[in-house]
């Protein structure tokens, strides 16, 4: 049977949002999306898990952030929207908190608008991370952020889908250069220190199908924090509640080290 997808959007090509959608167990998701996943759960099963691991984070991490007096979020490489979306976390703790969603894919993008009814505090814009000053600059993005405040920027588990020669390092210290002192960075990124054989299989899986895929060592993941100051625990390997802080020691974790050390995330915090 052949899928349906909007208008501009080849079914035939996996995307990266959608295969994290498949890996959450959501039906927002195509057979190639499916089928590439698939190939990456059968070299390493405990993705579905590190997927899931990456959603609590994000939640821990916002709640932190808010209780740090953040009230404004620009969440690059969003996703399609699921469960404890970074809005529905921060407005339990700041109601007036402002929160801004980007993606390049028109499918997250019209799911997003479909499901974010409140344009006073949450938006969608189909954009691309790679392109900070089209980002800074849109309409909706300075609408509902002011960048003369703290804003935090999240880059969660998009990095390792750009390649070295797109100059990451280059944009993503574009958006720290446009950030207000007190605002705040935070990452999270496949590693290969460690499997790293395993890393280098999923790699040519991504790459046979068209996505670019490029997991890093730990201390090239540090280097996109520039001089921002990491919070403690700094880079960690993992990203499990074990390893932060501000855990939610309800929250089970994973525990298997080689697992642990596959995922880094880091918050960090502009001083001037």
């Amino acid at each position: 049977m052949t899928e349906q997808a909007p208008q501009g959007v080849d079914p035939h090509i996996p995307n990266a949002a959608r295969m994290y959608d498949y890996f959450l167990g959501g039906k927002d998701n195509f057979k190639a999306d499916r089928d590439l996943g698939d190939m990456v759960l059968g070299v390493m099963p405990e993705v579905r898990e590190g997927t899931r691991e990456n959603r609590a984070f994000i939640g821990r991490m916002v709640r932190y952030l808010c209780e740090q007096g953040i009230t404004q979020f620009l969440d690059l490489g969003s996703g399609l929207p699921t469960q404890e979306n970074v809005h529905e976390v921060a407005h339990r703790i700041v109601p007036e908190a402002r929160v801004v969603y980007v993606d390049n894919d028109p499918v997250v993008a019209t799911h997003g608008r479909a499901l974010l009814a409140d344009p006073n505090r949450v938006a969608m814009v189909l954009g691309d991370a790679r392109r900070p000053e089209e980002i800074l600059s849109d309409p909706e993005v300075r609408g509902l952020l002011d960048f003369s405040r703290p804003v935090a920027v999240l880059m969660m588990f998009i990095l390792h889908f750009v390649p070295d020669e797109e100059d990451p390092q280059g944009f993503v210290a574009a958006y720290r250069e446009a950030l207000a002192p007190g605002s705040y960075l935070a990452i999270s990124h496949m590693g290969n220190d460690a499997a790293t054989e395993r890393a280098d299989r999923i790699a040519g899986f991504y790459r046979q199908s068209g996505m670019p895929f490029t997991p890093r060592p730990g201390k090239d993941i540090e280097a996109f924090f520039g001089d921002f100051e990491l919070i403690p625990p700094g880079l960690a390997n993992g990203l499990g509640p074990a390893v932060w802080p501000f855990a939610d020691p309800a929250h089970p974790t994973i525990v298997d080290e080689e697992t642990a050390r596959m995922g880094y995330a880091g918050i960090a915090r502009k001083l001037r």
